[in-house]
C-alpha cells in the first residue's frame, strides 16, 4: 500500500472541498477501496472519510423511501420499510458478501463497487479498466466469471453488485452533490458500458458525492424478488442473478421490471423481457419466453456459455416468486 493522507471532514462542504485534490477518493466502509489499495490496483493520494456525515438515515417521505449514502448495508437489509415495501432490495443485500462485510459496507460504496475480474486485480496483467489502452488479458484468458452482455472489445468484466441489480428493478434514483450543484440520476443510467473506456464506470464526476438513493413507491415494489445463483451459499459473487418487480391486475401483468446481475458489465435491465410480459398472464410459458428474451444478444466466450441458461433460470425463478403472494 502506498502512502496517503487521511481527512475526516465535519460536513459535506468540507468533504467536497477535500475531494477536489487530485488523487483524492471518498472512503465509505472501505470494503472495496482498501482491498484494492493493498493490491496496488487503486493508488489514491488522499482518503476523505465520510463516516461522520449525517447521511445514514432510512426514512419514508413523499413518494417512497430515501436511504442515505452512508447507511450500512446490514441496516438497510433489516429495516422494516425495506423488508415490507422493497423485499428484492433486502434479499439482494443479504445475498451479498458476509455479515461482517455488510456491517461495514455502505450504500454509496456499493454503488461504486468495482469488478472482481482477476485480471483487473492483478497488476501484472493487461487491463484497460485498471490502466487504459493496455489491453484486456481476459479476452484470451479464463472467462468463467465474465460478462456475456454489454461487453466490448476492450472489456468483458462483470459488475459485481447484488444491491444495484435490485435497485434497477425498483426504479431507484441516485442523488448526487458536487461542485456543479445537486442532480438526480436513475440508477439504470448511473453505471456506464465499457465501450472503449472501461476505466469510466459511472456518470459520477470527480469530487461529486453520492448523498442518497430514493426508492419510489410503485405497485410493483411489494411484489419484488431477487434470485442469486452462485458457486456456494455464502460469500460468493453471482454467476447469474435476477431481480423482478411485478404488478398483477385482473389476472395479467400490468407492469414489470427485470434486471440481471452476474452476467453483464453493468446492472442490466432486460427491456425485451419486460416487453414480452406486459399484458400477458403470469404463466410458465410466458415466463420462459421472457427469460429467453432477457439474454438475447448475449456474447459468451468458451468458459461462460453456461451463463445463458443460468440467467434464464434465474429470471424464471424470480418471476415465479414475484407472481406469488407479496
Amino acid at each position: 500500500m502506498r502512502p496517503f493522507t487521511y481527512v475526516r471532514p465535519a460536513d459535506e462542504p468540507a468533504a467536497l472541498a477535500a475531494s477536489a485534490a487530485a488523487g483524492a477518493r471518498f472512503l465509505g466502509g472501505g470494503t472495496t477501496l482498501i482491498d484494492l489499495m493493498r493490491l496496488d490496483v487503486m493508488q489514491p493520494t488522499a482518503l476523505v472519510d465520510l463516516g461522520t456525515l449525517p447521511r445514514a438515515t432510512i426514512a419514508a417521505g413523499g413518494d417512497g423511501v430515501t436511504v442515505g449514502a452512508t447507511a450500512r448495508n446490514s441496516d438497510v437489509a433489516h429495516h422494516e420499510l425495506i423488508v415490507t415495501r422493497y423485499p428484492a432490495l433486502a434479499e439482494a443485500i443479504l445475498a451479498g458478501a458476509s455479515p461482517q462485510v455488510r456491517n461495514m459496507a455502505t450504500v454509496g460504496g456499493n454503488l461504486l463497487q468495482r469488478t472482481r475480474c482477476p485480471y483487473f486485480r492483478d497488476v501484472a496483467t493487461a487491463c484497460n479498466k485498471r490502466a487504459p489502452a493496455t489491453g484486456c488479458a481476459a479476452l484470451d484468458g479464463y472467462t468463467r466469471s465474465h460478462a456475456i452482455l454489454g461487453t466490448s472489445d476492450h472489456c468483458i468484466a462483470t459488475h459485481p453488485s447484488d444491491m444495484c441489480v435490485a435497485l434497477v428493478a425498483l426504479d431507484a434514483v441516485v442523488h448526487l452533490r458536487g461542485p456543479g450543484g445537486e442532480r438526480a440520476v436513475p440508477v439504470a443510467d448511473f453505471h456506464t458500458l465499457p465501450g472503449d473506456r472501461p476505466d469510466i464506470e459511472s456518470v459520477l464526476g470527480h469530487g461529486e458525492l453520492i448523498t442518497a438513493v430514493a426508492l419510489p413507491a410503485t405497485a410493483r415494489a411489494a411484489r419484488s424478488r431477487y434470485v442469486k445463483l452462485r458457486d456456494r451459499a455464502a460469500f460468493a459473487f453471482a454467476l447469474a442473478s435476477a431481480a423482478v418487480a411485478l404488478e398483477l391486475r385482473g389476472g395479467t401483468i400490468a407492469s414489470v421490471r427485470i434486471a440481471l446481475g452476474g452476467v453483464a458489465t453493468k446492472p442490466w435491465r432486460a427491456l425485451a423481457a419486460e416487453a414480452a410480459l406486459l399484458g400477458q398472464p403470469p404463466t410458465a410459458d410466458r415466463f420462459a419466453r421472457a427469460a429467453a428474451a432477457a439474454v438475447e444478444g448475449a456474447a459468451p466466450r468458451h468458459d461462460n456459455r453456461f451463463k445463458i441458461e443460468l440467467a434464464r433460470r434465474a429470471v424464471i425463478r424470480a418471476l415465479e416468486r414475484a407472481a406469488g403472494e407479496p
